[in-house]
């Protein structure tokens, strides 16, 4: 076995060298790039070379790239040269700026790793900014990578010496850079392979996810690689703007594996028109992970309903669940099984109890269970409050531990002790991931109710927000699926409710009667929750702050409008 991802590389290119590792994709399918396993430890090798002429290991660098095979290169030649590699997303625009800045400042990034493309576009923010125009900034398109590669010393690197700093997509506050090792990535790769069912042979992945985010890089990036086999990447911004193009991708080359958060299956659902169905063929996409964000039964059966003419198969999906302080994955289910589902009283959720209904029952929510923990790692569901283990089938916090669990947060001891030195009350057991996710045991099967900073209380009553959100869904078709925010703020010493969300361009391009929009989502909210609504904010598509994998931030919304910065409609 690999002791570091340095070994795995080096191994894959002196025994599979002239084998295809990855392919990037345009928009309209045509290949843009490819890159064997010797091509890419060629480029990583002079990348690497360059940055010794600058860095010693240790010291940080920032990878900020456009779509595409570079950053792959880039981050391989990080991890040649010992440096630690820090992924972000690149500056389009202003809004950018502050969380990037927050990131350099907090990884004391000295290189800047990018294209001379985006280095050119970005050149104006550089110069503003003290702590980007500090950085040396190299464009990895620019250099002799194949003269460098030569001049290659191979450092000393363990498993314990960190791999990369992986910034929290910062749903819930600002980002923090979480310390991954060499050892935790094989760990989690591993896992993955066994999880996934993953073999060296047929396996064939393809992926439209960020590579500067968990998901992206551990899952379709590194895992394949880990398996020796080919992945298949496209442009985020290709699949949001035409979602077609990630299935016509899995059709074309076969893909056996791939998957995203749940938003993708239903924009997939509510763009893909009937004549781009014809064309597919999903017989060979045997695994489709669904992860990240809620996952909602209804979605996952209407997209088995909608695609099954094409070979889809409910069985393929496969719920799971993970969080970047874990590495990635930290349960899964059975491959090839149907999604497990229970249905409970929401109101009895809200006191964290469970109380079974029938599905069809209105007062029910229906929760997807997201597999069970490796059984080298260890998964408890905790009360927050005394940190004494919940009794079966309770509603508790999430707490991890394991070779996964990565080693906390960087220069962040307070953050790490709070979050990776969970201490159980009774038995002093310690060095607990505190995930601040709820959920709770049934059968062994984890199931997530909701994120514990994120539940809103009022008046003694817990509200998980994505209930309130999915009824918002419901209640209008002028509301934009998976772009609404709930959220509680103070008015007057006592938690009141409030709502932020996004409206269809056709409607505000007809002139709807936003005012009917708004009483609908207020009855909604009454009849199925039990709780008024202080303030509705009905904003424009595309202005919901979310996180790199497409998660609500419930925390950025909320600031904003205690700002007054959100941009609204006038009803």
């Amino acid at each position: 076995m690999y002791s570091n991802l340095v070994d795995l590389l080096r191994d894959r290119a002196q025994q599979s060298g002239d084998a295809l590792a990855f392919i990037f994709v345009n928009s309209d399918g045509s290949e843009q790039s490819r890159l064997t396993f010797a091509q890419l430890d060629r480029e990583a090798r002079g990348v690497a070379a360059e940055l010794r002429q600058r860095l010693v290991p240790g010291d940080r660098a920032l990878l900020l790239f456009p779509p595409g095979l570079e950053f792959i290169s880039a981050f391989f030649g990080c991890l040649y040269a010992g440096v630690i590699g820090v992924p972000a997303y690149p500056i389009r625009a202003e809004r950018d700026v502050p969380r990037l800045r927050e990131i350099v400042r907090s990884a004391g990034a000295r290189v800047a790793l990018s294209t001379q493309f985006l280095v050119e576009m970005m050149s104006g923010f550089v110069a503003d900014v003290p702590e980007f125009s500090a950085m040396q900034w190299l464009s990895t398109d620019a250099m002799e990578l194949t003269r460098l590669a030569d001049t290659w010393r191979a450092e000393a690197v363990t498993g314990d010496h960190l791999a990369f700093l992986q910034y929290t997509s910062g749903s819930t506050g600002k980002p923090r850079g979480v310390m991954v090792s060499h050892q935790n990535l094989l760990h989690n790769e591993r896992m993955i392979q066994e999880y996934f069912q993953h073999d060296r042979e047929s396996t064939i992945v393809a992926g439209w996810l960020p590579v500067y985010h968990d998901m992206g890089l551990i899952g379709n990036v590194l895992q394949p690689l880990f398996l020796g086999r080919p992945c298949i990447l496209m442009s985020p911004l290709d699949f949001l703007q035409r979602p077609a193009i990630w299935l016509q991708t899995i059709s074309q080359y076969k893909v056996t594996t791939s998957g995203g958060p749940n938003f993708a299956y239903e924009l997939c659902i509510r763009r893909i028109n009937a004549e781009q169905r014809q064309q597919l063929d999903l017989s060979t996409w045997s695994l489709a992970f669904n992860g990240a964000e809620p996952i909602r039964g209804d979605v996952l059966r209407r997209f088995a309903e909608v695609f099954g003419p094409q070979g889809f198969k409910l069985e393929a999906f496969y719920p799971c669940y993970g969080l970047a302080e874990a590495t990635l994955i930290v349960t899964g289910g059975r491959k090839a099984a149907a999604p497990v589902s229970f249905s409970v009283a929401r109101d009895a959720l809200e006191r964290r109890q469970l109380a079974p209904l029938p599905p069809e029952d209105p007062r029910a929510r229906e929760l997807i269970g997201c597999g069970s923990i490796a059984p080298d790692q260890q998964l408890l569901i905790v009360d927050p409050e005394t940190s004494r283990p919940c009794a079966p089938e309770q509603v508790g916090e999430v707490w991890v531990r394991g070779p996964s669990v990565a080693r906390g947060y960087w220069e962040q001891p307070e953050a790490t002790q709070k979050t990776f030195g969970g201490v159980l009350a009774d038995t002093q057991e310690e060095r607990f991931l505190r995930t601040g996710d709820l959920g709770f045991l049934r059968g062994g099967e984890l199931f997530i109710t909701g994120r514990l900073k994120d539940v809103i209380i009022i008046r003694g009553r817990n509200h998980y927000p994505e209930d309130i959100e999915l009824t918002v869904e419901r209640s209008s078709k002028a509301v934009r699926p998976g772009c609404g925010a709930a959220f509680a703020v103070d008015v007057a010493g006592e938690e009141q409710l409030v709502l932020v969300q996004e409206i269809s361009r056709a409607v505000i391009d007809q002139g709807g009667d936003l005012q009917a929009v708004i009483a609908d989502i207020r009855e909604a909210i009454s009849a199925n929750h039990g709780v008024r609504l202080h303030s509705a904010v009905l904003i424009p598509p595309g202005v919901i702050p979310k996180t790199s994998s497409g998660k609500i931030q419930r925390h950025a919304c909320r600031t904003k409008f205690l700002e007054g910065s959100l941009e609204q409609l006038t009803p």
